[in-house]
This record gives structure tokens, sequence and C-alpha cells, in this order.
């Protein structure tokens, strides 16, 4: 599939995954949870070190993500009659989120690293966002504005640290994509299908679906996470920095200690991906991207006294010919705390 059909397919989604939504009746009253008046903070740090491989500081390397999601009762009435055009009912909620992520090729001693590896890229990213629950779904529809390139920052934060942990540094950020500014639109939802109960522990399962467009990334993506544990009404799944699936920041109090386990997988067909195939409109360093990628993802989850922690671990497939060192690894620690 090249780009051009991606983004119609894409384009097409987004409209379409509204329509749909908006045409399915709304649970009756005595189903819907009372409004939960709450916002939600989160810091989320993940990080190719937090992982069981050997093999660190190479391509996806590390994220940082501190984000903020309102009440419903802080969402304006334009973006409430908004959510209730695209979606039907619900309880709606804005976010924002600042996301700052760099990537490195396998040679990060060379200062000139091979023309065929991952090119060096930091993207810092803002997020603005418009999430609507409804009893079993989450939708949320993301603008993300941002640049690629030297003013990221992303060099001076990867050395930075390396010199204050006493690590060698990495050698070839001259080489990285040149400044670009970024926009993006993605449209999620996930839905929670219970599956059952036994001796108290719960089981369900959140298929989702996501289409992004933009000169950063341009994607379709489908995937389902099954947990088991206690209170699974919480939320809609752990939070991950996209292009990973993402359950969101938000969580409700259902019971004082709440837990699962999770595991899940996901893939995505991918039209562009900037920081593979380099930028649009310089000459710069790129790879040959793969145009099917996977990911198997498990972990952890824990809520209690108005707070959320999670572990995620995730194996994500080729990106780019001629990738080594096999399946990459990742993990991910988010904490999100009520208020």
């Amino acid at each position: 599939m090249n780009v051009r059909g991606l983004l119609i397919l894409g384009a097409t989604l987004l409209a379409g995954m509204a329509p749909a939504a908006a045409q399915t009746p709304a649970p009756a009253p005595a189903t819907r949870p009372p409004t939960d008046n709450s916002a939600t903070w989160t810091l989320q740090w993940e990080n190719a070190a937090v992982s069981f491989s050997k093999l660190k500081d190479r391509f996806y390397t590390n994220g940082l993500r501190i984000g903020w999601t309102s009440s419903p009762s802080q969402v304006p009435e334009t973006l409430r009659t908004l959510g209730t055009t695209l979606w039907g009912a619900g309880e709606p909620r804005i976010s924002f989120d600042l996301t700052h992520q760099f990537y490195n090729p396998a040679d990060v001693v060379s200062r000139f690293p091979s023309l065929r590896d991952r090119p060096y890229a930091g993207v810092l990213m803002g997020h603005f966002g418009l999430v609507q629950d409804a009893p079993t779904t989450r939708s949320t529809l993301v603008l993300g504005l941002g640049l690629v390139g030297p003013a990221a920052g992303a060099k001076w934060v990867q050395n930075g640290f390396h010199d204050l942990i006493g690590q060698k540094p990495v050698n070839g950020w001259d080489t990285q994509l040149k400044n670009e500014p970024l926009v993006q639109l993605t449209s999620e939802r996930t839905w929670r299908v219970p599956i059952a109960t036994f001796a108290g522990i719960e089981t369900d399962a959140l298929p989702s679906l996501t289409a992004s467009v933009g000169n950063l990334r341009a994607y379709i993506q489908t995937g389902v996470t099954v947990r088991l544990g206690q209170g699974v009404q919480s939320d809609f799944g752990p939070a991950r920095p996209r292009p990973g699936i993402t359950g969101g920041d938000h969580f409700r109090t259902v019971r004082p200690f709440a837990w699962y386990v999770f595991v899940g997988a996901d893939g995505r067909v991918v039209g562009r991906d900037l920081t593979l195939d380099g930028n649009s409109f310089q000459n710069s360093r790129s790879a040959r991207k793969v145009p099917f990628v996977g990911e198997v993802q498990g972990g952890l989850a824990v809520l209690a006294y108005g707070v959320r922690l999670t572990y995620t671990h995730r194996f994500t497939s080729q990106e780019f010919r001629g990738q080594k060192g096999g399946l990459h690894q990742m993990g991910s620690l988010a904490l999100s705390v009520r208020f």
C-alpha cells in the first residue's frame, strides 16, 4: 500500500468511525456510571534499557511524556458539542501531553553511521485531545503539533544523561534529521468487552482501532489486549506513547484496590514514518521502512489511593530493512494520579 492509499484509507476511517458511533444507541441510564469529576496527571518514561535485551541505545531509545486530562466540568461547550456530534452521549474530557522521543542507529560509536541504518532523530510533540467515555467505549480525537530535528533537543538530553551517569557520549547526532515542523491527526477507539468472572477475578478484552495521518506518520493500527484482575472497569488499559496502542490516562476508582495483568498484540500498516523515511522537503538520511509492523506487549497495573502505576514490556518486529538484533524491546513505566 502506498502512502497516498493509506492517507485516503486513514481519512475514511477517521470520518467513518464517528457516524458509526453516533448511530449506536446509548445505554439505558441505569447502566451508565455516575459522572467522574476527577482530573488526572500522568508521568511516563520508557527506555530500551528497561528490557531483557543486552542491546541498548539503538532504534527507538527513549520516551518521556507528561500529560493532563481534565474533568468533564472543564470541557468547553463547543468541544462538548463536538464530542456528542461525533460519538453520541458520553462523558467528555480534554487532554494535553508533551512527549519527547528519540531514535538512534545501531552504531552509536561512529560519527558517520551507515547510510542504511536508522537515522538519528529527536521528536518533540504536544498533543491536544478530546476524549469521550461511554460505559464500554473510549473514543479519542487528537491533534499533535511539534518538530523533529536539532531543535527538539534530543542530542543534548541523551548525551547530558550519559555524562551524568558516566557513560560514553553518542557520537553521530550531527547526522540527525533536519528541523521540520510536525502536524498529526489521530482518531482512536477502544472497546471494553467483558469475558467472564470466576472466584472474584474478572477478565475482559480491549479491541482497538487507530487511524493517524500527518507528516510524522501515516498508519492504520488495530490490536487487542486481554486482562485478568479485579476492578478492570477502572480504565481502558495501560497508557502508552503513540504509535503504540494506548488506553489513555484517565481512570476511575471502582474499588479501594484494583489490579490487573495484561497481554496484547497489535499490528499496523505504515504508509509513512518520518523517523525512517527522512525529512519531507529536505535531503536527509533515511532507511527502507517495513510497511507492516507488529507488536506484542504484557505487563501489570495496580490502582489504589487515587494512583495508578503500570509497567508495560513490549516486543516490536523489524521496522526497516536490514534491522539487526531481533525483536526490539522496550520497557515503560507510567504513574497516573487523580485529583
